[in-house]
C-alpha cells in the first residue's frame, strides 16, 4: 500500500499523503469521481485525493461533497472539514471533525523562483535572502506551500497572497512549525502551520488547530 505519510494531528484531525501507483479502477472501487476529468493523470490525482478522505475517517460521506463557487469542496452539514492537494505522483488530504483545515503539497522545483514576487511580502523576500542561494528554492517552495494551505483554510477566495497571508521568519529544517497570520480588513487571525520536507516535496498543513 503506497501510503507515503500519515499523522493523527490531534484526537479530531488526521492527515495522510498517498504516492499514486495504482490505476483509476483501484480508487473508483472506494470513491466516486466527483467530476468529469479527461486528462488521465489529473483524474488519478483527483481520485487519490478523494480516496484519502474515507481512508482517514471511514464514515466520511464522500458522495455528499459539493463544490463552492470558490472551487473549494465541502460537506453541506460540515460533519467534517477537509482539504485536498496533489502534485506529481502525490495526493494529500487533511480531515477534521471540529475545525477548518488546509493542506498543500508541492514538488520542489526551480520554477518557484520565477513567481516568488507574486506571493511573497517584501519582508518575506528579505527573509528568504538570509539563506544561501542553494537553499532558497527549497525555502521558496515551502513558503508557497504554506500560503496555499492557508488559502485553503480560509476557503472563501479573494486573497492577495503577498499581503493577506503573512509568514513569520523561522529556521528551515526537514520538519517544523511556522507562525503565520491571516490579515484581511478587520481580521487578524494567528495561524499555526506545520510542515515536512521529504522525497523532493514540501508538505504544509494547518489552521487554528493545536497538535
Amino acid at each position: 500500500m503506497p501510503l507515503f505519510y500519515q499523522q493523527d494531528i490531534n484526537p479530531t484531525t488526521r492527515l495522510a499523503v498517498w504516492k499514486i501507483e495504482e490505476e483509476a479502477t483501484f480508487f473508483l472501487k472506494a470513491v466516486p469521481l466527483g467530476r468529469e476529468i479527461s486528462h488521465p493523470h489529473k483524474r488519478l490525482q483527483h481520485l487519490a485525493g478523494r480516496y484519502l478522505l474515507p481512508f482517514l475517517f471511514p464514515d466520511f460521506p464522500s458522495k455528499e461533497i459539493e463544490i463552492a463557487d470558490t472551487r473549494k469542496p465541502f460537506l453541506p452539514d460540515e460533519q467534517y472539514h477537509f482539504s485536498i492537494s496533489h502534485c506529481s505522483q502525490y495526493a494529500a488530504a487533511i480531515v477534521s471533525s471540529t475545525e477548518r483545515v488546509g493542506v498543500d503539497i508541492e514538488e520542489i522545483t526551480e520554477r518557484v523562483q520565477k513567481i516568488q514576487h507574486k506571493f511573497l511580502h517584501p519582508e518575506e523576500r528579505a527573509f528568504v535572502h538570509t539563506y544561501p542561494a542553494d537553499q532558497q528554492t527549497r525555502l521558496l517552495t515551502l513558503l508557497w506551500s504554506c500560503k496555499e494551505a492557508m488559502f485553503k483554510w480560509w476557503g472563501y477566495g479573494d486573497v492577495d497572497f503577498s499581503e493577506v497571508l503573512r509568514i513569520e521568519p523561522f529556521t528551515l529544517s526537514d520538519s517544523g512549525t511556522i507562525q503565520a497570520r491571516f490579515v484581511k480588513n478587520e481580521l487578524n487571525i494567528p495561524l499555526l502551520i506545520r510542515y515536512r520536507v521529504m522525497g523532493g516535496v514540501c508538505l504544509a498543513w494547518g489552521g487554528t488547530m493545536s497538535g
